[in-house]
């Protein structure tokens, strides 16, 4: 399930660090943390995007301009999402940076059909590793590499296992390869743009430092992986803001239905 929370913007032009997503984890965690019974407080199943608005570029980060803005959280546990969503709405005011949002609507993203071939857009950055104190931990991985889709790959069919998925059961589970659009990196490199970046991540409250990827990228592999990796996230570190995937040439304001009433959300 993915649901779209929308904010009121309550300081207009406030500003966030370009790179947001521990922002918005210790938020979360810390919502998770407060409302939350143990099976919930630190339930890694499920990924989140950035802040999305329109913004003004500075030197010290993103300015939101719009009247509002919103959040995509996504997981294959629906109650996990009514209550992540809920507890959301029971704040008032959240404060991310120097912005401050309110929450006002939730609406649900319809659920889309995926067949063993999918393009795909990164809306948070995906990240190989989480073994935060290797020595490789941050190396750059060519991602046309055999070595980056394996990573990928392997991390992946751990967090089905562990979320109680029989892999072994699905038809082809190891045909599994990544292809990132080429035209796009080599625009990229040729512009000196980068695709690639070290980002900061909180682990148990401790602040680190992971190095995530953003490009868009076509994925070869069974539906059931499809499916998985589009609810909950691709790579690791998903439930710290990373690895959140959409579809290419897809709008997907175009595909939600209301989800709840901003009521009954805070009631629940």
């Amino acid at each position: 399930m993915r649901v779209r929370v929308t904010f009121r913007v309550n300081n207009r032009g406030g500003l966030v660090p370009f790179h947001h997503q521990y922002l918005i984890s210790e938020v979360f965690r810390d919502i998770l943390q407060r409302e939350s019974k143990d099976d919930l407080k630190d339930y890694p199943f499920f990924s989140f995007s950035g802040i999305k608005g329109q913004t003004r570029l500075s030197k010290a980060g993103l300015h939101y301009n719009s009247r509002r803005v919103t959040i995509v959280i996504s997981s294959l546990s629906a109650d996990f999402v009514e209550h992540l969503v809920g507890a959301i709405f029971r704040n008032k005011e959240i404060q991310l940076g120097a912005l401050n949002l309110t929450p006002e609507m939730a609406e649900e993203e319809l659920p889309v059909t995926l067949h063993r071939e999918t393009k795909f857009i990164c809306i948070s950055p995906i990240v190989t590793s989480d073994d935060f104190h290797s020595p490789e931990h941050k190396l750059f991985i060519e991602p046309s590499s055999n070595d980056f889709s394996d990573q990928l790959y392997d991390a992946t069919i751990t967090r089905m296992t562990e979320f109680g998925i029989d892999t072994d059961a699905i038809p082809e589970v190891h045909k599994f390869q990544l292809i990132p659009d080429e035209d796009y990196l080599d625009k990229l490199r040729a512009s000196n743009k980068k695709f690639s970046r070290i980002y900061p991540v909180y682990y148990q409250g401790e602040q680190l430092e992971a190095r995530g990827y953003t490009f868009p990228f076509t994925l070869f592999a069974a539906p059931e992986i499809q499916d998985f990796i589009f609810t909950c996230g691709l790579g690791t570190c998903c439930s710290m803001g990373f690895g959140m995937l959409d579809l290419v040439n897809s709008d997907p304001t175009e595909r939600t239905v209301p989800y709840k009433s901003a009521e009954s959300l805070v009631s629940t």
